[in-house]
């Protein structure tokens, strides 16, 4: 399966040159006996790519509807460009934000690539660390190693928004952590060593947002969670993950509600875009 984040894209990998079909199916039987004979009360997938969805719904798989906050490049020329899609207010409030952390004293600078110094990937997992301690206890699943090894196999994706203090500029406080392929990038981590004002809307969102317009990126997801995110220009957008369940009761549970679930979240997927603070005149931006 890919991929191991709560991102859309969860599919089975198949090499291009077998039939995908047949393949789920025999996948999906295997799965099935699995469950039926452990006494497994149900089967999930999460985050599910909208291509695979359809073969798994064939396959007796249901489809539940949630949704994410997604920024989309709407072929922004700079990130003041971007500000016009808000509301005044909106406008303002972004721009104190930014400025609160200029206040601060810290210094933002977007590494990516060749630009990261290899001693900055063990340190990204200080960061994360330290966030998982402080905020989600038992979800610190990946290790010192993991991060140490992006450095020479996949560096290339990594992108860091990075925060320094004005006294030192090569020792970073504050960090996001960033994955790019092509024109789409996933924020996934963010950690800080101290408490800073508006820093973390800085580092995860204002400071990639400006990056990934200069750098041609269409897509950015920054991670699960948080409607503070859509009234910083991440409108919500719909996402499904898949259900098949062996236990009688659950199945029929599952059958009886599911369409009014779904409709009830695509009610509320409209009703968070309603209220995103953008410009009348700039509502063409892909609220989809």
């Amino acid at each position: 399966m890919t991929p191991f984040t709560p991102a859309v894209g969860y599919r089975f990998l198949i090499a291009p040159s077998e039939n995908e079909v047949e393949i789920c199916q025999l996948m999906v039987a295997a799965i099935n006996q699995f469950c039926d004979r452990h006494k497994i009360s149900g089967c999930n997938f999460l985050f599910v790519d909208p291509e695979w969805k359809k073969i798994m719904e064939n396959l007796g798989f249901t489809p539940w509807l949630h949704h994410g906050y997604i920024w989309s490049n709407n072929d922004f020329d700079d990130f003041d460009d971007y500000l016009k899609a808000f509301t005044s207010n909106q406008r303002k409030n972004i721009k104190r934000e930014r400025k609160a952390v200029d206040k601060a004293g810290l210094q933002m600078k977007i590494l990516a690539g060749d630009e990261i110094p290899a001693h900055y990937f063990p340190l990204v997992y200080r960061f994360y660390s330290s966030t998982c301690d402080k905020f989600f206890w038992g979800s610190k699943y990946l290790t010192k190693r993991f991060f140490e090894n992006l450095e020479s196999s996949y560096r290339h994706r990594v992108v860091l928004a990075t925060a320094y203090t004005e006294e030192d500029d090569q020792h970073p406080v504050g960090l996001s952590f960033c994955i790019r392929k092509d024109e789409n990038m996933y924020g996934r981590y963010w950690g800080a060593f101290d408490e800073y004002d508006c820093l973390h809307f800085e580092a995860c969102y204002y400071k990639p947002i400006q990056w990934a317009i200069a750098q041609g990126v269409t897509m950015y997801d920054p991670g699960a969670g948080g409607k503070h995110k859509r009234r910083r220009g991440f409108p919500a957008r719909g996402n499904y993950s898949l259900h098949q369940f062996y236990q009688p009761r659950m199945a029929q549970i599952l059958g009886a509600y599911i369409d009014e679930i779904n409709t009830m979240e695509q009610q509320e997927i409209d009703a968070i875009n309603a209220d995103i603070p953008f410009n009348k005149s700039e509502i063409q931006l892909n609220l989809s």
